[in-house]
Formats: C-alpha cells, sequence, structure tokens
C-alpha cells in the first residue's frame, strides 16, 4: 500500500478532478481479449457487444478546502442489458495498474451473472457479488483488494451530511459484507458511484434511496428523463475476432457512410409514434452524428425497377422468422417469393472458364461411381469362384454350415450426398473488387466452376440465389432444382443473376432445408455463399438478423444438414463464428480466389 502512505482522501479526490492518476491508467482496448474470454468462460452471452460506457452524471458531495460543496461530476461506470456490455473506456481510478486491470475482470465477472435493474440495484448487486464469489472461490482475493482499494477512494462517512454520511456508511457495509444492507437511507444527493457494481441501463432510479445518476443533467430530480441522448457505441479493435464478446454494436453493423436507415415505420416498428414517423420519412435530414442537419434532402433507393421483374412462380411461401428478443418464432411472418429469370438466355460456359472448368472435371471425375463386385450373394450376374471353391471344401470335410451365398453382382459404389448451394445476390454484390469485375461476377464465375466439378462428380445439387425487400417479399431465385440436369439452360440463369435487394438469411435457409429434407441422400450439404451480414429494411438488422440466422442454422443441423458458408467479407470473423459456429465458414481474403476456391472447398468438406 506504498501508494497510499500520505495520500488523504479529499488530496485523493483533488487528483481525480485533475484527471485521476493517469501514469496508472489501464485501457479497454488493451485487455478487451482477456476479458472476453474471461466473460465467456464465466458463462457470459457471447453475442453481447463489448463497447465502451459514456458517463453519467451525479449530483454529489465533496470536501474541497475544507468546505463541503454540491457538484456535478461525470463517472464512467458499468452496465450491460441484452444487447452490450458497457465498461469505462479508461480505468485510472487507483494508483495500480495492477489494481485497476483488476477492476476491469472484476466488472467483467460480474456481468457474466446478468442485468442488473433499476427496482434492485442495491440488493441485486450484493446478491450478484455472494453469487460470483460462491461460484468462483479463486475471485475473492481479488474483491477483497478491491473493497480495500475501493473504501480508500470513497469519501469518509464523517465528513459527509448526516444523512449523506449514514447513506455512505451502508454503502461501505453492503462492499465488505454482501447481502447485509436491505436498503439505503434518504438524502438529498447522488452516492458517491460504487465502482465494483454494476448500473442499470441509463436513466433515474425510482426506488427510495437509490438516485443513481442520469444521463441528462436537465432532467427533474426523481423522474426518468423524457428525452435521453443517443447512446455512442464505440469499436474496440484490438479484440481477438475468434474468441470471447463481439466487438461491436449489433445495431451498428454498418456505418453512416455504408447505410442510412430510411425504412417507412409500419407494422414492423415497435416505436409509440410508428405513424408519425411513417409521415416524417417522405423528407428525411440526415447528418453523420446524427444531429439536426442544416438542410433536409430527398432521397431514393437505387433498387432495382419491378416493371421488367423476373417470372413468379407461384403465389409465395409463408415462412416463421425467428424474434430473439420474444425468444420465440413468429409464425408466417415472411413470404418468400421463388422467382425465375425471363431473360435468361440458355449458353454455353464462358470462354475465360473452360479451361479451369476442365482440370476441374478431372479432378472431380475421380469421385463419380466405381463400378465393384460384391462377393457371396445369394444371387448375381455370376458364379463366385472362391465361394464355390469353399464350400467344395466345406463338403469334403463334413464340417460347418453350407454356403448358400455362391454368386457375385457388380454395383456401383455411389456417394450418398447431395448439396444446395445457395447465393447472396443483394445490392452488396455489385461493389467492383477492381477495375473490371464486381463482386456479382466473380459469384457468377464460382457458380459456374462449382457446378462443372459437381457435374462430373455426379453428386446430386441444386443451384439457388436470394435477396429481399422486406419480410413479404423474399426472392428465391430458381436456377437448377436436383432433378433438372445441369445444362446451357443452368447457365443461362447464372450468367442472368443481377444485384437484387437486401439480405434476409434466415428466410432462405430455411426454405433451403425444406427442399433438402426431401432427399434421399444420407448426407446432405448447405452451401452458403455472401459477401456481407444479414440485413434489410425494416427490423431485419443488427442482432435481430444475426440471431435469426444463427436460428436458422441451428435448425439446419437439427434436420441432419451440414451448413457451411463461404465469404469474401474482410469482418466475418466477428459474427459467423457466432452464428456458423468456428469450422463452418471460411473468409475468402482475395475475392478474386473465389472461383477457384469454390470446388477445392467443395472437395474438402464432402470426403
Amino acid at each position: 500500500m506504498e501508494e497510499w502512505v500520505g495520500l488523504k482522501w479529499h488530496d485523493y479526490v483533488t487528483r481525480h478532478a485533475m484527471g485521476e492518476f493517469p501514469e496508472h491508467a489501464v485501457h479497454l482496448k488493451d485487455e478487451a481479449r482477456t476479458l472476453g474470454v474471461l466473460f465467456r468462460a464465466l458463462g457470459g452471452d457471447p453475442a453481447l457487444s463489448l463497447v465502451t460506457a459514456e458517463p453519467r452524471h451525479f449530483q454529489i458531495r465533496r470536501r474541497f478546502l475544507q468546505k463541503l460543496a454540491g457538484t456535478h461530476r461525470k463517472f464512467e461506470l458499468a452496465w450491460r442489458d441484452e444487447e452490450s456490455l458497457r465498461l469505462p473506456d479508461r480505468l485510472a481510478l487507483f494508483p495500480s495498474s495492477q489494481v485497476n486491470r483488476e477492476l476491469y475482470l472484476w466488472l467483467a465477472a460480474l456481468a457474466s451473472l446478468g442485468e442488473i435493474h433499476h427496482h434492485s440495484w442495491l440488493q441485486g448487486n450484493q446478491a450478484m457479488v455472494q453469487e460470483l464469489l460462491a461460484r468462483w472461490p479463486g475471485l475473492e482475493p481479488v474483491y477483497q483488494r478491491l473493497v480495500k482499494h475501493t473504501l480508500q477512494w470513497r469519501p469518509d462517512p464523517d465528513s459527509l451530511p448526516d444523512h449523506e454520511g449514514r447513506r455512505e456508511q451502508a454503502i461501505r457495509q453492503a462492499l465488505i459484507h454482501p447481502g447485509s444492507v436491505m436498503e439505503l437511507p434518504d438524502a438529498l444527493t447522488d452516492p458517491w458511484p460504487v465502482v465494483l457494481w454494476l448500473y442499470p441501463v441509463l436513466g433515474r432510479g425510482q426506488i427510495k434511496g437509490e438516485v443513481i445518476g442520469d444521463d441528462n443533467a436537465s432532467s427533474k430530480p426523481g423522474g426518468l428523463a423524457k428525452k435521453r441522448k443517443r447512446r455512442r457505441a464505440e469499436r474496440v479493435d484490438a479484440f481477438d475476432k475468434d474468441q470471447g464478446l463481439m466487438v461491436f454494436r449489433l445495431e451498428n453493423l454498418f456505418s453512416w457512410s455504408e447505410f442510412i436507415p430510411v425504412d417507412r415505420a409500419g407494422d414492423d416498428s415497435e416505436e409509440d409514434d410508428a405513424d408519425a414517423v411513417a409521415d416524417d420519412m417522405d423528407m428525411i435530414s440526415v447528418s453523420q452524428d446524427r444531429s439536426e442537419a442544416s438542410s433536409a434532402i430527398k432521397f431514393d433507393l437505387d433498387l432495382p425497377s419491378e416493371e421488367n421483374d423476373d417470372l413468379r412462380l407461384g403465389p409465395g411461401i409463408h415462412l416463421p422468422e425467428w424474434d430473439w428478443r420474444r425468444q420465440g418464432y413468429r409464425e408466417k411472418f415472411c413470404c418468400l417469393q421463388p422467382m425465375l429469370s425471363k431473360d435468361a438466355i440458355p449458353g454455353p460456359l464462358p470462354e475465360h472458364l473452360q479451361r479451369p472448368a476442365r482440370t476441374l472435371q478431372r479432378q472431380f471425375s475421380a469421385l463419380k461411381p466405381l463400378r465393384q463386385w460384391q462377393r457371396r450373394q445369394l444371387d448375381g450376374e455370376e458364379l463366385d469362384l472362391d465361394a464355390c471353391l469353399d464350400r467344395v471344401v466345406q463338403q469334403h470335410q463334413g464340417v460347418g454350415e453350407m454356403d448358400q451365398k455362391l454368386f457375385r453382382q457388380c454395383k456401383q459404389n455411389q456417394r450418398d450426398l447431395a448439396c444446395l448451394v445457395l447465393a447472396d445476390v443483394s445490392l452488396s454484390t455489385d461493389t467492383f473488387i477492381n477495375n473490371n469485375q464486381r463482386v456479382i461476377d466473380i459469384a457468377r464465375d464460382g457458380l459456374q466452376l462449382l457446378s462443372e466439378a459437381l457435374t462430373a462428380s455426379r453428386d446430386p445439387f441444386a443451384l439457388f440465389a436470394f435477396s429481399s425487400r422486406r419480410r413479404d417479399h423474399v426472392r428465391f431465385h430458381h436456377i437448377k432444382s436436383f432433378d433438372e440436369p445441369y445444362n446451357d439452360t443452368s447457365r443461362g440463369r447464372i450468367q442472368a443473376l443481377e444485384p437484387g435487394y437486401y439480405t434476409r438469411m434466415g428466410a432462405a435457409i430455411r426454405q433451403s432445408i425444406k427442399l433438402l429434407r426431401a432427399r434421399p441422400e444420407h448426407q446432405k450439404v448447405l452451401l452458403l455463399l455472401t459477401d456481407g451480414k444479414p440485413n434489410d429494411l425494416d427490423l431485419y438488422e443488427g442482432r435481430y438478423g444475426v440471431e435469426d440466422t444463427r436460428m436458422a442454422v441451428q435448425e439446419a443441423h437439427r434436420a441432419g444438414i451440414t451448413p457451411f458458408c463461404v465469404t469474401i467479407d474482410e469482418e466475418a470473423n466477428e459474427y459467423l463464428p457466432y452464428v456458423f459456429g468456428s469450422t463452418n465458414y471460411v473468409v475468402i481474403k482475395d475475392p478474386t480466389q473465389l472461383p477457384s476456391q469454390l470446388p477445392k472447398l467443395y472437395m474438402n468438406l464432402t470426403r
């Protein structure tokens, strides 16, 4: 405790007000990997985002120059909800880097137990501390060390007015002996923040004696602020992308420059003023920081026109969708529309693909069924000479039962496997990857080379593509069914593929599951090609889309289907392990290599 020698509380507070202990600061970005591993190891939700916590306002008492004065202060405190874990961007509360680092670890461990609410802030935190220490006794020394330092950091109860002093004494008692304090005495100001505890989602608590801060300094005491500031999420770049917490807010999968939500509110919106929002959406105001813009602008999305749309095959198929917030399915929530290109012109394989196609055909022809003789059959094409000779020997020796299986039959050694290839043809596939090629161009080449290879192996396969425009129009493009041959017609349909709308991945996967379930083969593979994350114009963005896609993938596993995702999205390592699992996806870093790599991936996957 050398750091504390000669450091009185008001001196400590003075240093804290002037910048804490910057020489002992620990930053979240440096600890993110460790915190993620710990959080997941202790049972925390791996889908939570790890983001920095914005400051909260407190009206507290502090002694300065021997006088008590009320002051508004901001503190970064830890909290979590169903979508994110918020931790301070920097911890420099204590004059020890090790202790500041242990505070990060303690908060992540405490958050792994769940969310805290306004009505249970005091008792809930004490109960969580007790549960955490009971589960993991090894954290007891860390907790005791943090309590010792925290008590040094907190104000002396004797230096506070009567009511505030009793409240401070109760908080100290709750820290030293968790579970011993049932309520806090009333006081006029907020209590000094309890840095070892979690705080509720931003907003002022309503429980008597538990005024614990507000994100709106102008709100009236004792009441919720009517308007809250937009939460700011910051990316933690140093996090290990394959482990632990997700390092981005699932609501902010797209940056401002990539995507601006302009959906009109409707039956999918959960806002109270959905109708008013819908009326205002014809004229919207946009600025990069989402503050008020100096002028309003009008624009519409560059979406494909329906004037020359593809042929619709039937009235549409209604499918469920998983709502992670309700933890249940919305039955018949999506309408999937099978489509067939009416502009597809049958044609041969493009010239630039013919040479690599011949190479793949030679390689995959080794996988096609081979004729093999099956010996010792009751019936067959010809006698099995070895079986006949064994029977003669048995006859002469007069031992054993006479073998009746004296024939052999020639059968083909079939690969008991079916594959459905599902390609994402959303708007993002219109992006150029070089001066000559778009994503959709390399996707078409990849589909054609893979089809040539699968034709040579004689594995049954089907080809479909998808995009979406809200839940009532999920486009499912028919290219080749399992029962159709792969020929110039199929090649023409691949060449006719163009960028469509958005990426409602769950519905497309569920329809693919239905088609694969009808196949008699023992091994069934769903191969998904995509260049980005699940998203759509309505609620299907952020965590909602990711969770629905993850549930559809789990449905595939339960149906005995192997789903595998191939993507060129550079950020896929941040979300695909959660959706598909750590071994069921691959990221092609150089998109131009997709056509040549796709058949190789299929061969490795189906061996």
